[in-house]
């Protein structure tokens, strides 16, 4: 599959992340979209990451525009530092996917892409560069610095007396992570570091990671253990025993302590954000932060976004517990790990599981699929009751309604949700369960994975149940 657009920027196989592809994007970003005063250019930690970052350098270079290298950072620090300056960004990172591929994520000086930009960007692909004289190159070492200086400015020793386990794996902000809780108050002891690149999914967690996160707040007695996705735009958060926070109610939680008027997030989230009572509106939309930050920019009220993930857009300035947030119009992971901590810190971690509504998610995703496959299975069962009724056998409980927003989302009789997903530039289909009890929502998840994977996973051609 050639490199392309998806849910948030361009994606493919390194091997397909050729220099000329990765140029004809740069120079089409930087011909149809706003660039400012230059361009800043980050990577995560994954192989091919430094070497692409820089082809991004060379592509803008030609087009005459001013580079600014940052280096490994955060994909938030560098929309952030760009935005400061009034400059566009590029950010090389395959985010939570495995290292053989990778991708970039464009900014504006207003903030990240939106669809309508990414189809100016694909529109003007085969537009001809003319002969410009280099522009210039200069090195922004204090990116991380100005990033830290955000939330040691809204939060002052929130963390006193905590103790926090950082799974630090290869994300790429992970010593400025520790460095920040911290300066906040906490005590931090680092788990997990590798010198090998490895794919966070804060979505789908893999069952032995799982195990691992238990097994460290037992032997560590942590008040919480966090970490993010590879690019630091996806919050993990656990309790003190080691259980996962999902990331759509660490946004539930963040948008209520932030006193947010609107909330923007896709049709995957938890619903209890409508029953939560907190918020005046609440807007569902596709899933992609491009999609969200769409909506959010057609709103003057205190906005915010965040997706199932718990990757968390700011759109306003908001309070923090002892000073202001400036707007933030791209995922970060930072925020509402702060913000979550900092409400349950009076009354223990496990407040953040207690503040969510009687609405429980689950996640998995099946891998290697074929995506054509994929989409008859969807088009069957959604199409043919009979096949609906023969794959939701096993819940005993019949669909009610059919959401078409992005992918297929049936709310059963019973109030279950269940919600199927393809990738748009990847081999995997996602699975999303929302139930009433936590146990009611993973074993309607593990039950219905075990039937996907009988119906996708096979050599059959034409999937059937």
């Amino acid at each position: 599959m050639p490199p392309k657009f998806g849910t948030s920027g361009l994606r493919g196989l390194v091997s397909d992340l050729t220099a000329p592809c990765v140029t004809r994007y740069v120079q089409s970003f930087l011909s149809c979209c706003s660039v400012g005063s230059g361009l800043y250019i980050g990577h995560d930690l994954r192989p091919s990451s430094a070497g692409l970052a820089d082809v991004v350098m060379q592509g803008a270079r030609q087009m005459g525009v001013s580079v600014t290298v940052c280096g490994p950072v955060p994909t938030p620090a560098l929309a952030l530092a760009a935005g400061q300056r009034g400059a566009s960004a590029i950010m090389v990172t395959g985010s939570h996917i495995p290292a053989d591929r990778n991708g970039l994520k464009f900014f504006t000086p207003k903030g990240e892409i939106t669809k309508s930009e990414e189809a100016l960007i694909l529109g003007a692909l085969d537009r001809p560069v003319g002969q410009v004289p280099s522009g210039s190159v200069t090195e922004d070492t204090g990116v991380m610095a100005r990033y830290a200086a955000r939330y040691q400015h809204g939060f002052r020793d929130v963390l006193n007396g905590k103790h926090i386990g950082l799974y630090q794996h290869s994300a790429v902000g992970r010593d400025a992570l520790a460095d920040l809780l911290q300066s906040l108050g906490a005590k931090v002891t680092a788990l997990g570091r590798s010198d090998i690149f490895i794919p966070v999914d804060t979505e789908a967690l893999p069952d032995e990671l799982k195990q691992q996160l238990r097994t460290w707040a037992r032997e560590g007695r942590f008040d919480a253990i966090v970490s993010t996705d590879a690019d630091g735009d996806r919050p993990l958060l656990t309790d003190e025993q080691g259980e996962v926070v999902p990331g759509d109610i660490l946004g539930q939680i963040t948008a209520a302590a932030l006193r947010a008027e609107t909330v923007v997030t896709p049709i995957s989230s938890n619903s209890g954000v409508a029953l939560s009572g907190c918020f005046g509106r609440v807007i569902r939309t596709a899933i992609g932060s491009p999609y969200v930050i769409a909506e959010m920019q057609q709103t003057n009220a205190c906005v915010v976004g965040y997706e199932a993930n718990g990757g968390f857009i700011l759109g306003f300035t908001a309070q923090g517990t002892d000073g202001p947030l400036a707007p933030l119009m791209t995922r970060d992971a930072v925020l509402p790990l702060i913000a979550v901590l900092a409400q349950s810190a009076k009354a223990g971690v496990a407040a953040c599981r207690a503040a969510q509504p009687a609405r429980f998610t689950a996640t998995d995703r099946l891998q290697e699929v074929d995506l054509k496959a994929v989409a008859t299975f969807l088009r069957q069962i959604r199409g043919d009751p009979a096949r609906r009724t023969a794959f939701l056998a096993p819940l005993k409980s019949g669909c009610a309604a059919i959401d078409e927003t992005d992918g297929l989302r049936m709310t059963l009789r019973d109030g279950r949700i269940i919600h199927l997903r393809p990738s748009g530039n990847a081999p995997e289909m996602r699975l999303y369960v929302e139930a009433k009890t936590p146990q009611q929502a993973q074993q309607t998840c593990s039950a219905l994975s075990q039937r996907l994977e009988k119906a996708l996973l096979r050599r059959a051609s034409t999937p059937v149940l």
